[in-house]
């Protein structure tokens, strides 16, 4: 994908026909997929139903200068109730909550695998798929559950561990288009090659 035509795709996510734009380019059988999957159901009508806050943590994604608030706004995600009132923003953060992280790592897996594959598929060379691997490590919040799960580099000659807690992260990606197909997180002490090795075991 050439970069004029991705800067022209984010532009109409953000500014496209609110939530029917996002629906051009992210199948909605796959909110309902990865709900399925991860047992999330909306048990009673609410005004941000769990469907539509997997809309909601995408519009974040894409317009990352806008209050959550606006976001929904923007997308119109919240069913009216009969005062017309706007949603509360502790009720947004409330409905996050409820969905959990499963229901997106569904998401990120399946939408993952059809674009990688049909960009690497539109690029082949000499009849093959081509695909990458590329490891770095992430920055994250210096608290101390993210120094006893994830660690740090050591400094050396007492000066004592890395300013922040480091992620090893690895994707695998489609080489022309740079889509991603997978990834993984881990420690820092996990070698790059360990999660190498997990990603091609499951990716395509």
């Amino acid at each position: 994908m050439k970069l004029e035509n991705a800067l022209e795709i984010v532009a109409e996510y953000a500014q496209g026909d609110r939530l029917e734009g996002l629906k051009r380019h992210i199948d909605p059988v796959w909110i309902e997929e990865a709900l399925s999957w991860a047992g999330t159901v909306t048990l009673r009508r609410r005004r941000l139903p769990a469907e539509q806050v997997l809309w909601l943590v995408i519009g974040m994604g894409l317009m990352r200068d806008k209050p959550i608030e606006q976001v929904v706004d923007k997308l119109e995600l919240a069913l009216p109730d009969r005062k017309q009132t706007l949603i509360a923003k502790s009720a947004i953060s409330q409905a996050r909550q409820r969905v959990g992280d499963d229901p997106l790592a569904y998401l990120f897996t399946v939408s993952a695998a059809e674009w990688s594959a049909r960009s690497a598929d539109s690029s082949r060379w000499r009849g093959l798929a081509l695909y990458g691997l590329d490891g770095t490590t992430m920055r994250v919040a210096d608290s101390p559950e993210n120094r006893a799960e994830f660690g740090g580099q050591d400094a050396g000659e007492g000066r004592g561990m890395s300013g922040y807690p480091l992620v090893r992260v690895v994707a695998m990606m489609a080489l022309r288009s740079h889509v991603l197909s997978a990834f993984r997180f881990a420690d820092y002490a996990t070698g790059e090659t360990t999660l190498a090795r997990g990603i091609w075991n499951w990716g395509p």
